[in-house]
This record gives structure tokens, sequence and C-alpha cells, in this order.
């Protein structure tokens, strides 16, 4: 049974190449609008800021290479599809946020410790604004586009964006305090390293669901209690056993065992099967594809 159409995917492919190139549009001038602010505003904080969107594009090229080969349809070679592709990619986003995350980190750290001092103008101050608005815009559009469709990649690559956006809060804060009072130029450093760790807290999660993926580690009990739920209130199932349920490209894949009176034709056992399917189409969310198979029940063991 396949819940989820390859024309839906095909539709949610698109949706997510598109918001993806247009996160890679701005992206690309934030690294210009940055580099300007921060070289002609005197900010050595936003030039690092900018160096930090350049990571950006790479995890959105990352993006759209999962996107364009975990959507594809099963093949001969590939007889459950590509999902798992975009899985890997979405690993390597988490990569990225923690590797990005560290190297604010060390440098604020750095900074800090050597008492670095920055005297930027007020040009750093807009340039950090401008940044934070369209990151954070960007990271609202990407977040409902990744959830409308279903693609734990898309959603990964939302909090990037945030991740962005909270790096420029940090040198916002920091250029504004300096601005205010110059004794107070440590502020950039000591806000950097707090949303550091921020970000490293969401690489750590997204790699974390991508390797539950990765090793089919079964979902939570509530959604494995749901699916037994749903299989034994349809009329004619005795019982249900060897459940198996697994995670590829953000959706269920499962299987299953019924128990169903053995004096049933083929027909009717097949009829019932059918059913199952329906009722955890219409209560599973995340559902792409399940097989049910029918066994017949041991005479004494059929209730009353």
């Amino acid at each position: 049974m396949e819940k989820i159409s390859p024309n839906s995917k095909m539709t949610s492919a698109r949706a997510g190449r598109s918001v993806t190139l247009v996160g890679a549009l701005v992206n690309g001038l934030l690294i210009l609008l940055k580099l300007f602010a921060g070289i002609f505003g005197q900010s050595q904080a936003l030039i690092a800021d900018a160096v930090h969107s350049v990571s950006d594009l790479f995890t959105d090229a990352v993006v759209l290479f999962g996107l364009r080969i975990g959507q594809k349809t099963p093949d001969e070679k590939h007889q459950f599809g590509h999902a798992r592709i975009e899985t890997l990619a979405s690993a390597i986003v988490g990569l990225a946020l923690i590797v990005t995350a560290l190297y604010l980190g060390i440098e604020a750290s750095l900074n800090i410790h050597n008492h670095t001092e920055y005297h930027p103008t007020g040009l750093a101050l807009i340039g950090a604004g401008i940044s934070i608005a369209l990151k954070e815009a960007l990271y609202h559009y990407t977040v409902h586009t990744g959830r409308r469709i279903k693609s734990r990649l898309v959603v990964a690559n939302a909090w990037h964006h945030r991740s962005d956006a909270l790096s420029s809060v940090a040198v916002l804060l920091g250029v504004a305090g300096t601005l205010i009072n110059p004794s107070w130029h440590i502020l950039d450093s000591v806000a950097a390293l707090l949303v550091s760790f921020f970000i490293v807290k969401i690489g750590l999660d997204i790699l974390k669901s991508s390797l539950r993926e990765f090793t089919d580690t079964a979902p939570q009990k509530e959604i494995l209690n749901k699916i037994s739920d749903c299989i034994r209130s349809v009329e004619g199932v005795f019982d249900m056993h060897d459940l198996r349920v697994r995670t590829s490209g953000g959706l269920y894949q499962m299987e299953t065992h019924i128990v169903v009176d053995g004096q049933l034709t083929v027909v009717e056992g097949h009829r019932i099967a059918k059913v199952v399917e329906s009722c955890l189409s219409e209560e599973i969310e995340d559902l792409d594809r399940v097989i049910v198979h029918v066994d017949p029940a041991i005479e004494e063991k059929k209730p009353d």
C-alpha cells in the first residue's frame, strides 16, 4: 500500500528545491552584505559572520542534492526508493551545524581570553540587523515548507538558517554594546559563545534523528501502540504479531501479521487486510507503505 503517490513526492521535491534555491540566493546576498558592512563598518565579528554564511551555501547544495536524489521513485537497483539519501544529507547538515558552532565557540573563547577589542560603527549594526531579519524570515518560510512536505532535510536546513540569524544576533548585541560603551566590547564574544552552545544542540538533535533512521530504530512506544490499536480495531482481526516499523526519509515503513478466521476465503482475508491498510493510512501520519500478512487462527484460539 502506498499512501504517498509518486506525483505527490515529485511535488514535494519541487517545493523543497524551490525554497532551498531561495535560501541560497538570500545567503549569497547576505555574504556580500556582511562583508561590505563588516569591512567598512570596522566589525571583525560581522566579517566572521559572513564566513559563517558561506557554510549555508554548502548546506544548501547538500540539501538540493539530497532532495534531487532522495525523492526519486524506486528502481531496479533501489527497490525501496532513495529516501536514505535524504537522511544522509540531513546528517551532513547536522554535522555542518556542529562544526560551525565549534568554530564560532572557539573563536569567541579566544577573543574573551585575549580581551580582543572591536570598535565598529553604525554601518555594522545595520548590516547585522538586516541579516537577522532576512534569516529569520527565511527560517520561517523554510521550516513551514519542510513540515508541509514532511521533509526532515528541509526542516534541518531551516534550523541552519536560524543558526545564522542567532550568530547575527550575537554580532548585533556586541556592536550595539560597543557603540553604547566601548568598554563593553566583550559582549560580542560572550553572546557568540552562548549561541554556539545552542547551535551545537540543534546539530546533535538533527544528527541523532538521522542516525535513528540509518539504524532502523523503531518509533516511540506511543506510535507503536497507536498502530497496534488501529489494527486490532478492524472487524475480523483476532490478533496481530510481528509488527515491524522503521523510518526512511522521515516516513514510516511497516509490516505486520494479522490473525483472522482460518475458514475465511482468500478473498475475504485479503479484504480484511485492505481494511487494516486503510485504517493505518487514515490514523498514522507520515505513513509511506505498509505490508499486511494474513495468518489463519488456530481453531482453539479463536474468540467465542
